[in-house]
């Protein structure tokens, strides 16, 4: 993805450029197949969210409030199912277990 900032590490006017190269690479990653037309517009759909980013980076910094404190209540604990119990609805168990499908 191009670089549109100065060296003084500001946002340049132009706007973000994402090489048809660079979408291809994530589709490989992704395992998805892309047309040359697909390519090309998720270049461009990916320069517009790139452009969203650099808006980011223009909204002024504010003063932080205080930082938060754990509100949550103390773990309590609690009678729980025996293992009997918690696989009586079950669709399929082996060994004690639940059961599910397999994935490959």
């Amino acid at each position: 993805m191009s670089d549109t900032s100065n060296p003084d590490g500001e946002s340049g006017g132009d706007p973000p450029t994402v090489d048809p190269e660079e979408v291809e690479h994530v589709a490989e990653l992704a395992r998805v197949r892309l047309d040359e037309t697909e390519v090309e517009r998720f270049a461009e759909e990916f320069a517009e969210i790139l452009e969203y980013f650099e808006a980011l980076d223009e909204v002024p910094e504010t003063d932080r409030e205080e930082e938060l404190v754990n509100v949550m209540r103390a773990d309590e604990l609690e009678e729980s199912l025996t293992q009997a119990e918690a696989l009586e609805n079950a669709a399929e168990t082996e060994d004690g277990f639940f059961k599910g499908p397999k994935v490959s």
